[in-house]
């Protein structure tokens, strides 16, 4: 499993509000795939990581963790509280 990916894929399934059933019908795979993915236990293939990129809006090498910023989020918004995070997420949809 390349380090982080299961990280990734899950922060950008939560911060485009997915739940891994919503993911899965979306690439056309099972909730339990996704889970495994998050979960570090399985890879995607090249063609999953490649739809779960254009879902989540993000480049494959994000997700891969060879590109800090190439992502929706180009904040680091680590040290928010939770009602900071809320805050922005939603100055950020009211942009959109």
């Amino acid at each position: 499993m390349v380090n982080g990916l299961g990280y990734r894929l899950q922060e950008q399934r939560q911060l485009s509000k997915l739940s891994q059933k919503e993911v899965a019908s979306a690439i056309g795979i099972s909730p339990s795939v996704i889970s495994n993915y998050e979960s570090g236990e399985r890879t995607p293939s090249v063609e999953i990581l490649m739809a779960l990129a254009s879902l989540y809006r993000c480049s494959t090498d994000y997700l891969l963790g060879l590109d800090k910023s190439n992502c929706a989020s180009y904040i680091d918004t680590s040290n928010l509280s939770a009602s900071q995070h809320k805050l922005l997420q939603n100055f950020l949809e009211s942009l959109q």
